[in-house]
């Protein structure tokens, strides 16, 4: 396994594997309408597209295949996802680690996710509260949670 900088031409292959992952991985803790609203069927390339540019963003391969994304945005680890065939090889936690290393702050804190969460609190993660966000008109659940990362 790979891990490197996203390109700007690893975007369709992003996309892609995001909403697999939302609709397959997060199936169980999420309603079919908070699946949609969160990974809808046609993204907005142009807000993914600056979401590339704009954060420090890695892709972890494997013989040219995309396995996993994350992205750091100062210290917030954004995203982290990981294609359901590639789950629970360490992937995450490899994606996780170089985030977490690049994170110039003394903590790093994630928005987790009902399916993330268990993953980032073996990690060391501390929750810090639940909260609901709104995507598209829907309300999902998340977990403001924390790493010290000194």
């Amino acid at each position: 396994m790979t891990i490197r900088p996203c390109r700007p031409d690893d975007l369709p292959a992003i996309l892609a594997l995001f909403h697999d992952t939302v609709h397959t991985a997060c199936a169980a803790d999420y309603a079919p309408d908070q699946l949609s609203a969160w990974a809808p069927e046609t993204p907005d390339t142009a807000a993914w597209a600056e979401k590339l540019r704009r954060e420090t963003v890695l892709a972890a391969e494997e013989n040219g295949i995309l396995l996993g994304f994350g992205s750091l945005d100062g210290e917030l680890l954004d995203l982290l996802y990981v294609h359901p065939d590639h789950q629970r090889r360490g992937v995450g936690s490899t994606l996780c680690l170089f985030l977490e290393r690049a994170c110039l702050g003394p903590r790093i804190s994630v928005h987790a996710s009902r399916t993330a969460r268990p993953f980032f609190e073996a990690r060391g993660y501390r929750l810090r509260r639940a909260q609901t966000v709104v995507r598209r008109g829907v309300a999902l659940e998340n977990f403001v949670m924390e790493l010290e990362v000194v």
